[in-house]
């Protein structure tokens, strides 16, 4: 009976990180990073895009009337949304990155967070990216090339930087929006094997 109990492992023994997990949670960081930066520098590019330009609007004999325009993202609502949407993301982002490196320092036990609500953060910001980012999208080929059946003329012809600079931010968001959802399936996988992440510690 001795010997029986002695191979018996004790259930009141501590549970510690298993090492082959580690790895695991270096790549997550490492993607949470990179899109951290990818929808931050969305945020900010397009939140920066601005340009004016003098068309010649009208000719009164040999007088050029002239009107001075200038593209904002402020003055479409569906980039109003992308920069607010990418800066959420960018937010929560940091906010992850912040408590994988320093809970462990301040000895702030996240398992709960970690079980559930990181999952379920995740997916709500890959679908606020996804609706963000693809509205952008939308207007930006409206601008690109127009609506001749709504009779909406394009406006990259005479705002090239300004589309060009909201293409960039849209590019960087899509990539956003890519490692967001490989975050989100490893944050699943994650919380459907919670005790692969743990292992009884020896005596």
């Amino acid at each position: 009976m001795a010997s029986e109990n002695a191979n018996k492992p004790d259930s009141k023994a501590p549970m510690v990180p298993s090492a082959s997990t580690k790895p695991k949670n270096w790549v997550l960081l490492l993607l949470r990073v990179v899109a951290f930066c990818a929808t931050a520098a969305g945020t900010i590019v397009m939140a920066l895009n601005k340009e004016t330009n003098t068309f010649v609007v009208a000719t009164i004999g040999s007088t050029p009337i002239q009107a001075t325009l200038t593209a904002k993202f402020q003055h479409t609502p569906a980039f109003v949304f992308f920069v607010i949407a990418n800066g959420v993301v960018s937010f929560h982002n940091l906010l992850m990155i912040s408590v994988s490196i320093f809970a462990g320092k301040f000895n702030i036990d996240y398992k709960g967070l970690r079980h559930g609500m990181v999952a379920i953060l995740d997916m709500l910001n890959v679908a606020l990216l996804s609706a963000a980012v693809n509205a952008a999208v939308f207007m930006a080929e409206l601008g690109k090339h127009g609506n001749s059946h709504a009779r909406w003329n394009k406006i990259c012809d005479k705002f090239e930087t300004f589309c060009s600079h909201g293409g960039g931010a849209i590019v960087a968001s899509y990539i956003g929006l890519g490692l967001m959802l490989i975050i989100s399936v490893m944050s699943i996988l994650k919380l459907l094997s919670p005790k692969s992440t743990y292992q009884v510690a020896n005596p």
